[in-house]
């Protein structure tokens, strides 16, 4: 449950966020705009999805105690990596944007080569713990997460 989390939380955290930010960027809106759309996002995301993995963790304990099998608690746990990876990943791709010195354009190249190699060592961290190929997982989660960047561009491009 805690590996699954955090991989879960740190990915969801950097593409949501670097999509989001992405798409309000080129929609061509003021930089405060996008600081303030970033860390409404990365609080109420990081309440959410930590609620949304303590609720089907319990579901899931529950279940499987209600077919007679042992099983430890670890909901809460759960709940809290879930929480502080989301949390702390978020900023990542918000950082460029809140150096006022760094310009929009640069901000807004910057957010996304941040959160793909964000992704890229998450993968490694993600293989080294499970026992696969690094460079296959890093791989795996950079094209996935760049994928979802490129839909944020995309549609704020078309809606902006």
């Amino acid at each position: 449950a805690f590996l699954r989390n955090f991989i879960f939380g740190v990915e969801d955290s950097l593409v949501s966020t670097v999509g989001l930010l992405s798409g309000i960027a080129v929609a061509d809106v003021d930089r405060s705009v996008i600081i303030v759309t970033g860390v409404v996002l990365i609080f109420v995301e990081a309440f959410s999805m930590s609620v949304g993995s303590y609720l089907s963790e319990h579901s899931a304990e529950t279940y499987i105690k209600s077919q007679g099998e042992e099983h430890s608690e670890h909901s809460l746990g759960a709940a809290v990596i879930m929480f502080f990876s989301y949390f702390v990943s978020g900023f990542i791709p918000l950082l460029p944007y809140a150096i006022k010195a760094i310009p929009l354009a640069t901000a807004f190249w910057a957010s996304i080569a941040l959160s793909i190699i964000s992704l890229f060592v998450l993968g490694v961290i993600g293989a080294r713990m499970t026992k696969e190929n690094p460079w296959k997982s890093a791989l795996r989660m950079g094209i996935v997460g760049g994928i979802a960047i490129a839909l944020g561009v995309a549609v704020g491009q078309l809606i902006g």
